[in-house]
């Protein structure tokens, strides 16, 4: 079976060239490398960073050498401090998991999907070299259970076009519903034996996402201790459950590339989550990345946590 060796216990760099707003103050400063230091130093052993495809792309779909240049100088300050590296494209032209960002017609236009092949390839161009410590995710969050079937097409040409470059390199793919685990027993069959399924969990949402914004199917008014939700071991077996049997049928690995509680929840209630779900991924062997390491709503690194990141991360 092939293992996430190297890619077991990771954090999310949320915000930084990704889901913001593309100043150069923002893409030269949010993320440093005293930021890799530290996430070492917490005994992690790599990072998941979220790009949109505009921090690599121009409007024409020409290539932005500073885009690439920026994820060359992470991968050095990864490799300074012992941490390997997920590359995961967050937003593609046309697509987008977030409404807001206005991002249309991908799954229907080849147009846009020859654009998406063509930035994979000149990733790994540049990065499949590395196939010893950094990772492909192909698409953050597939949203509806409509593209499921152009999705799987996709990916597997994608993988294909990818291949030429980079042979070795682990791709993870994950299915609909917002990379929801249920739903990675509708994607095809492995492309070759280093493609692992991803999905997310923010189980439950009324817990993880209270107060959001964003998530406009909550009362946004409505406020839960851990005691008062049913959040078991056994619910999140069950929950993981058609992802892992999925994965075995195929002798391949999952991983959570998000997880986590949003900011809105008293730090301390906050781990009690995150260890019970801590002891499922221990349990069967689950990859994952923590969402997210700074700000974001999510933020491990944020002063509030500081009373209890100690035994925050023994659970991460």
């Amino acid at each position: 079976m092939l293992k996430c060796n190297g890619f077991y216990r990771g954090i999310n760099l949320g915000g930084w060239l990704s889901q913001c707003d593309y100043s150069e103050e923002r893409l030269n400063h949010f993320i440093t490398e005293p930021d890799f230091e530290k996430i070492a130093s917490w005994g992690l052993d790599h990072v998941r960073i979220p790009i949109d495809y505009n921090v690599l792309e121009n409007e024409d779909g020409s290539y932005k050498a500073d885009g690439f240049a920026r994820i060359e100088k992470a991968l050095e300050s990864a490799k300074k401090y012992g941490l390997n590296v997920v590359i995961d494209l967050h937003k593609t032209a046309g697509f987008s998991f977030d409404d807001g960002e206005e991002e249309s017609g991908f799954f229907e236009n080849e147009k846009l999907q020859e654009r998406f092949y063509r930035l994979w390839e000149e990733l790994a161009k540049h990065f499949g070299k590395y196939a010893d410590r950094v990772a492909f995710e192909l698409l953050n969050e597939i949203t509806e259970q409509r593209f499921i079937d152009a999705w799987n097409k996709i990916s597997y040409e994608c993988i294909r076009r990818i291949r030429s470059y980079a042979p070795d390199t682990i791709i993870l793919v994950g299915s609909y519903g917002n990379n929801s685990a249920w739903a990675v027993e509708e994607l095809a069959k492995p492309y070759d034996d280093k493609v692992i399924y991803n999905f997310h969990c923010y189980e439950p949402l009324a817990y993880t996402h209270q107060g959001a914004y964003w998530a406009k199917q909550l009362d946004q008014n409505a406020r839960y201790r851990f005691e008062e939700m049913d959040i078991t071991s056994e619910y999140f077996e069950k929950l993981f459950l058609p992802a892992l049997e999925k994965a075995k049928s195929y002798g391949i690995s999952v991983y959570c590339g998000e997880y986590g509680v949003i900011d809105r929840v008293d730090p301390k209630d906050a781990v009690k989550w995150f260890k019970v779900i801590n002891s499922v991924f221990e349990k069967y062997g689950i990859a994952r990345a923590v969402w997210s390491y700074k700000e974001m709503d999510f933020g491990v690194s944020d002063g509030r946590m500081d009373e209890i990141r100690d035994e925050l991360i023994k659970y991460l």
